[in-house]
């Protein structure tokens, strides 16, 4: 924006510029040039007076003298004095039609000035201007002429380019504080600078930033309502299970009322941690993919799947709330125990990189036949909600990162979650 402000600039006031400076520069010749003619024709009406009092060619030889132009004096009888620039045709011109003149000769002008001495009698006397006498000062002038354009054209180009650098100046703080609210930087504000449009734009960018951190402390703080309001029915339940007896089935009630209890507990803690840190959190991506396939591994076990888990025993940060990044993985597993057969073995890898943590989930069932279909949100060929795969994929994107579905190496489905590595805070 900035140099194409100059470059309009540059242009604009170069055409006004030209418009002037070339009308201009021909006005300047065109003075000179009379200027010059002025000075030859009162040099020859200065000589007449002497032509009506004598035709002595000694008296108007002395006159010339004095004068200290270049002038030529033709007499009644044909004798000339001075040298002649002018031609025949143009002398018996003079006599004949006894006016004054100016015309061209060969290297410069002349003015011819009939004097009527008598019936009959016409001397003329001949005025000759030169060509660089026609031409004096007329090239200083052009030259200053095109300094004072020049210097307006570079003026107007420095002014458009400081009026352009605040423009800049403003629009880039703009962007970047978009940029940063991308990011998930809610505490991004910018100050309103620039013209007004601009400074108008940057107070209504931060009421939106304003009004989108209100929203979200609701929408965080209805979910921890929520959560919190779950407890009553998860308690009567809990209750209920403790009265079903020893048996391996109960058990595995009890453990999942449990395991579900714990969850919406960690849910309201998050909900609560967000509300209190609103630019979120990180967490063990090795912790999170170790606890979840814990706690996955009993119903694996119950169906006899053969599972594996490699890659945990290092640690790797990502910024993700621990709530977040076992919502992930519990939808991908789920998936596993939802839409493959019992017995389906799976596999669990973390890898580590230098920028990014990859968690990859492989399954060795039949696959997922239409993978577009499959990650586009509320679309499923299964029956279920078509909701798992995108939030896993918007917890991936969060990050920096990306989510991969494909066919692995077990002949099932493969998900990657690609997850943007940060360093540890240290506590």
């Amino acid at each position: 924006m900035r140099r194409s402000l100059a470059l309009v600039s540059l242009a604009v006031t170069s055409m006004v510029a030209l418009a002037f400076l070339i009308p201009l520069a021909l006005v300047v010749r065109q003075l000179a040039e009379d200027r010059a003619m002025a000075e030859a024709e009162r040099q020859a009406v200065a000589l007449t007076p002497v032509l009506v009092i004598t035709a002595e060619p000694v008296d108007v030889e002395r006159a010339l003298v004095s004068t200290g132009g270049r002038l030529a004096v033709h007499l009644v009888g044909g004798q000339v004095i001075g040298s002649v620039k002018a031609t025949a045709e143009q002398l018996g011109r003079a006599r004949e039609q006894g006016l004054a003149f100016a015309d061209s000769v060969s290297d410069g002008r002349v003015h011819l000035q009939p004097v009527v001495l008598g019936e009959d009698r016409v001397a003329v006397v001949e005025a000759f201007v030169p060509e660089d006498e026609l031409s004096r000062g007329v090239t200083s002038a052009w030259l200053a002429l095109s300094g004072v354009a020049l210097s307006l054209v570079l003026a107007s180009v420095l002014v458009a380019d400081r009026l352009g650098a605040r423009v800049v100046r403003a629009s880039q703080a703009l962007a970047e504080g978009a940029q940063r609210m991308e990011q998930g930087d809610l505490t991004t504000r910018v100050v309103p600078t620039g013209p007004p449009e601009l400074a108008d734009a940057g107070g209504a960018f931060n009421r939106m930033a304003d009004r989108i951190g209100q929203l979200m402390a609701a929408e965080r703080e209805v979910l921890a309502d929520l959560s919190h309001r779950l407890r009553t029915p998860l308690t009567a339940l809990r209750l209920d299970s403790e009265t079903l007896g020893a048996d391996p089935g109960a058990n595995r009630v009890r453990q999942a009322v449990h395991a579900l209890e714990r969850e919406v507990n960690e849910l309201i803690r998050a909900a609560r941690r967000e509300l209190d840190d609103p630019e979120g959190g990180q967490c063990d991506a090795a912790q999170v993919v170790h606890d979840r396939l814990v706690f996955w591994s009993a119903l694996a076990d119950d169906q006899q799947r053969r599972w594996n888990m490699r890659g945990t025993e290092r640690s790797g940060f990502v910024p993700l709330t621990r709530t977040d990044l076992a919502a992930a993985m519990d939808v991908v597993l789920g998936n596993i125990f939802r839409h493959t057969p019992e017995g389906v073995g799976f596999v669990v890898a973390l890898f580590h990189r230098p920028e990014v943590v990859v968690i990859v989930i492989e399954d060795a069932g039949p696959g997922i036949e239409d993978l577009e279909t499959a990650l586009r949100r509320g679309s499923s060929s299964a029956g279920s909600t078509g909701l798992g795969l995108d939030i896993a994929r918007r917890a991936a994107e969060s990050t920096g990162g990306s989510l991969v579905v494909d066919r692995g190496p077990l002949g099932g489905t493969r998900v990657q979650l690609r997850l943007t590595r940060v360093p540890e805070v240290q506590g």
